[in-house]
């Protein structure tokens, strides 16, 4: 009965993270698609996406987690925390990913955006006062070969992508890394579905504000609302909790191996959908960082 269990859990673990990946990659391909054909700024994309998804998800915590949801206002000092991180992590995240996409393309994006893990790695090697071993060392190898390679098409002085997709694309891979460490000593005593909805919702207001939002004069088609919304559902409201559920059942291990399928998706659908061409030297450039992702993830 146990053996039943187990290995139910683990196919759903297997199917959920699997098919949040896909649902990211998904949601960037769909921001490029917004960027393609119409006149939208990624800041205006940033501040719609960040406020709505932090409205739904800060309401589904206050009904699934009511109590601790109303606890949490009782502690300023731990609000203003998780206000810093709502705006210097997943707002800057956000505010970069699509940028980086408006300059190149939603694979590139994406494969950039895992250089955080050699960026924590090295976090971690610095706070523990180690050098990096084996393993770590040859991820920080592949890394730096396969931005190289993204940046240049292995044609040194000459640039494959734009300058500013490359630096936003980077950007994004901080920005990442930046949110996933300052949560840190909150999850474990709010939990991750409160601290993910209020953060968003601080990053949202503080975005809004900031841009004044409300100025903006955006005209889309059916299609580039249909797009927008599906940015909103499979990239926030739909992959997260698949993904945080996957973790659950397999481990973050097991669950950072099967994450390698959204830039992999972002590419499918970038390559299908708006026919984005890929040269041999970025798929070698794609190959050398998403390697770094399951070497990194057996690494202590």
């Amino acid at each position: 009965m146990n053996e039943t269990i187990t290995k139910n859990h683990t196919l759903r673990g297997v199917l959920c993270t699997t098919i949040g990946g896909v649902c990211w990659g998904f949601s960037g391909t769909c921001g490029q698609y917004l960027f393609m054909h119409y006149e939208v700024s990624s800041l205006w994309l940033t501040c719609v996406r960040l406020l709505t998804a932090g409205i739904l998800l800060s309401a589904a915590a206050a009904v699934r987690s009511r109590e601790t949801f109303a606890a949490v206002w009782r502690q300023p000092r731990e609000v203003l925390q998780i206000a810093l991180y709502g705006i210097c992590g997943l707002a800057l995240c956000q505010y970069s990913y699509m940028t980086s996409i408006s300059y190149s393309n939603a694979a590139t994006t994406t494969v950039l955006q895992n250089l955080s893990l050699v960026f924590i790695m090295l976090i971690s090697c610095l706070r523990i006062r180690r050098k990096p071993n084996c393993r770590e060392s040859v991820s920080l190898v592949l890394a730096l070969a396969g931005t190289y390679i993204l940046a240049t098409g292995g044609n040194p002085g000459h640039l494959a992508i734009s300058s500013k997709g490359l630096f936003w694309g980077i950007m994004t891979a901080v920005a990442v890394t930046i949110y996933t460490i300052l949560p840190r000593k909150l999850l474990p005593r709010w939990g991750r579905e409160t601290i993910t909805g209020l953060g968003m919702l601080f990053g949202g207001i503080f975005v809004n504000l900031a841009a004044r939002s409300w100025t903006y004069e955006v005209h889309l088609p059916v299609q580039g609302w249909l797009a927008l919304v599906a940015i909103i559902v499979f990239g926030s409201l739909v992959a997260f909790p698949l993904f945080m559920q996957g973790v659950t059942d397999i481990g973050p291990v097991k669950s950072s191996m099967l994450a390698a399928t959204e830039p992999v998706a972002a590419a499918v659908f970038s390559a299908v959908w708006l026919k984005t061409q890929f040269t041999v030297a970025s798929l070698v450039g794609f190959a050398c960082i998403i390697v770094t992702i399951f070497l990194l993830a057996k690494s202590e």
